[in-house]
């Protein structure tokens, strides 16, 4: 007991350090057994050197990789105008599905459908519905650009998203704040801007951040429509060099991007939980 009081711990407290390094001791022993495993064995499958050269070339990854990255930032461009626009229409509709106001019933049911519609339509199916729909219509160049109605089939899509997420960080937050806030005075949009919304935007910042990771991923669903983006480029070079090799490097420039968001995602989770124990 002498010896946990002179380290500044408790008996619990030396128990489950113990316990942690026991289990970081047994991941990082089984990880380097998947690994090696993986190395030894999948290059005496059968297959192998016919994949190695169609997906993993060096030469043709070396040759399209710059190019892949040109590409990348067309994808970024359509991101950069798609988020902020998806953050204010989702967060929008989450306040019209929370109206309380009698007189505000049309804007709950329109909120409502917004989601169901959106939420219930797959995303690939909507970007061909406004991207081929609206520019079919005839309009006038620059308004039948693929970018604008690609990018509009997105923010609709994760807008619906995004909205029921807000609506749930709305619902965290204890009806016993809203009811004191009210006997203070408060009127309802006072509650709702200074009371609710604070709370319940940090209670939901996690949970958004995975959803701006999706978005990233799907800007590429628009090469469907024309914009010549990563995805889209990675098609052309995998079948000017009949090679896989470029689809490869795609991948591996999503991760470099994705995997550090995740990461910051799951950051943001564990902080939260902490705090709420």
């Amino acid at each position: 007991m002498k010896k946990y009081k002179a380290a500044g711990m408790t008996r619990r407290e030396h128990y489950e350090q113990k316990q942690r390094r026991k289990s970081l001791i047994i991941a990082a022993i089984s990880t380097i057994f998947v690994v090696v495993a993986v190395i030894i064995f999948v290059p005496m499958t059968p297959g192998w050197e016919k994949v190695q050269k169609s997906f993993f070339n060096a030469t043709v990854l070396a040759k399209t990789f710059p190019k892949l990255l040109d590409a990348f930032k067309l994808n970024i461009m359509i991101f950069a105008w798609s988020a902020p626009a998806i953050a204010v229409l989702g967060l929008m509709i989450a306040l019209a599905r929370d109206a309380k106001a009698p007189a505000l019933f049309p804007l709950r049911i329109f909120g409502a459908a917004f989601t169901d519609i959106f939420r219930g339509v797959p995303v690939i199916l909507t970007v061909y519905l406004i991207g081929f729909g609206i520019p079919g219509l005839g309009l006038p160049r620059p308004w039948n650009s693929p970018f604008i109605w690609g990018s509009l089939a997105l923010i609709l899509t994760y807008s619906a998203y995004v909205a029921e997420i807000f609506r749930a960080g709305i619902d965290s937050v204890h009806p016993s704040q809203r009811s004191a806030a009210l006997s203070l005075g408060l009127s309802e949009r006072q509650v709702m801007r200074d009371v609710i919304l604070p709370q319940a935007v940090r209670n939901v910042v996690p949970s958004q951040m995975n959803m701006l990771i999706a978005l990233q991923k799907d800007v590429s669903l628009l090469s469907f429509i024309g914009p010549v983006e990563i995805f889209r480029q990675a098609g052309v070079y995998k079948s000017l060099f009949a090679n896989f090799t470029p689809y490869v490097g795609a991948a591996i420039i999503f991760l470099i991007v994705t995997i550090p968001a995740t990461r910051y995602a799951d950051y943001l989770m564990a902080r939260q939980m902490r705090e709420r124990r």
